[in-house]
């Protein structure tokens, strides 16, 4: 996929939802079913020089809030456990942290976070934030625990401003609607 520069509409989107200027955006990574952004692909060197680990950085509100809610539910740790007893799971979330790196590195190379991806990868599950950020740019079967997380959350845009005639389109729906084949 190539990534496309964010219009001036599309940071302005993103500067709405953040409260604040969007800093290093490469492209957005992933919209909502009407087309707002909700993940953008950030610069692995923010323009100040800041290394930045986190590739894609979830910047839809609502989506954040729902992502907060997960966190809260224990379910990170919850994810964690399975991570060391089931190497299946453990060795599908080393590929994920593996297809980050590549991503990042793709981007530029920034020595200061080399091998350093985000989220707790690929040993722990840190931050769902990213995770559901890989698995919404990437989409389902890259990122185990982020596709979970995709699922657990729903359809999250009904009774926001994305729901209504950008409803989801069918692909959308079936790639989101249900677990991986090795997802409990």
């Amino acid at each position: 996929m190539t990534d496309v520069p964010p219009s001036q509409a599309d940071l302005d989107a993103i500067q709405e939802q953040l409260g604040r200027p969007a800093r290093g955006v490469v492209s957005i990574a992933s919209r909502c079913p009407s087309g707002h952004p909700n993940v953008v692909k950030t610069e692995p060197r923010l323009p100040d020089g800041t290394p930045f680990p986190t590739l894609y950085y979830v910047t839809c509100t609502r989506l954040n809030g729902m992502i907060g809610t997960l966190e809260g539910s224990g379910l990170m740790r919850e994810m964690s456990e399975r991570l060391t007893e089931d190497p299946e799971l453990a060795a599908a979330y080393a590929r994920a942290h593996e297809d980050y790196l590549a991503t990042r590195r793709a981007i530029a190379e920034v020595p200061e976070i080399d091998g350093v991806s985000a989220g707790g990868m690929p040993t722990r599950v840190k931050c769902l934030h990213v995770l559901v950020g890989h698995a919404l740019a990437t989409g389902p079967g890259v990122n185990p625990l982020g596709d979970e997380a995709v699922v657990l959350l729903g359809d999250w845009w009904t009774g926001s401003t994305c729901d209504g005639p950008g409803a989801p389109s069918p692909q959308y729906v079936a790639a989101h609607s249900a677990p991986p084949e090795d997802a409990r």
